[in-house]
């Protein structure tokens, strides 16, 4: 009896890259997406099966989305290129919707810049700390990622928050970090670090318009509670 099944072992019609072909990518399952992505399988496990494994695994797409390139390559029959393939797939996505959400907008409000960032900043393990970068009538031009970890004054040095605001000539620019904690109440370092960054700003001519701290489904804006 076969181990397992393999992508040739199924009818013609029933595989998915014909099944793409024919009735859409709309129409295929979770499994058979992710089988389309890895390409192939591995020496005694089919991809269709390695797609299950993930599935089984992680839950659904965002689980696999979140888990980190170790935590995939845990799963039989998925190895460095593998993982890799994940989640650039991923990436991709993330980084069309986030792109298709900037298109000219213009940032009014904090809740304007919470749903330009939300994506990248959904369930992360680490602080992420971002700069949105705006012109002279608050539109939207860019974002960077300064640092992954602790904010403190020696990771997220001026000249690497405003290096990307000076290379599209930004007028403005708002400051964007998350909480794992899920509490976005600053820290004193948070609010040090914010005072400090917008001094250098205005030696450069750049406006800091705000920081913004995210948590679980609820932020902070320091500039609404004068912190700076």
């Amino acid at each position: 009896m076969k181990k397992s099944f393999t992508v040739h072992d199924l009818p013609l019609s029933e595989r998915p890259r014909e099944r793409l072909m024919k009735l859409g990518v709309e129409a295929l399952s979770a499994h058979e997406v992710l089988a389309l992505i890895l390409g192939r399988g591995t020496k005694g496990e089919s991809v269709m099966v390695i797609a299950q494994n993930l599935l089984r695994e992680f839950g659904n797409f965002k689980g696999i989305a979140n888990a980190s390139i170790e935590e995939l390559m845990k799963v039989k029959g998925v190895g460095q290129a593998k993982a890799t393939q994940l989640k650039a797939a991923f990436e991709l996505s993330k980084r069309l919707e986030t792109a298709e959400e900037g298109k000219k907008i213009a940032i009014k409000s904090p809740v304007d810049v919470v749903k330009l960032i939300k994506t990248e900043l959904r369930d992360k393990k680490k602080e992420h700390f971002f700069v949105i970068l705006l012109d002279t009538r608050n539109q939207f031009l860019g974002k960077d990622k300064i640092s992954v970890g602790s904010l403190d004054t020696s990771i997220v040095h001026p000249r690497e928050v405003f290096k990307p605001a000076l290379s599209v000539s930004a007028a403005s620019v708002i400051l964007v970090h998350n909480h794992p904690s899920g509490d976005p109440e600053p820290s004193e370092e948070d609010i040090k670090l914010t005072k400090r960054l917008v001094e250098a700003a205005e030696i450069m001519g750049i406006d800091v318009l705000d920081h913004i701290i995210i948590g679980d489904k609820k932020y902070l804006s320091l500039k609404s509670r004068n912190l700076f």
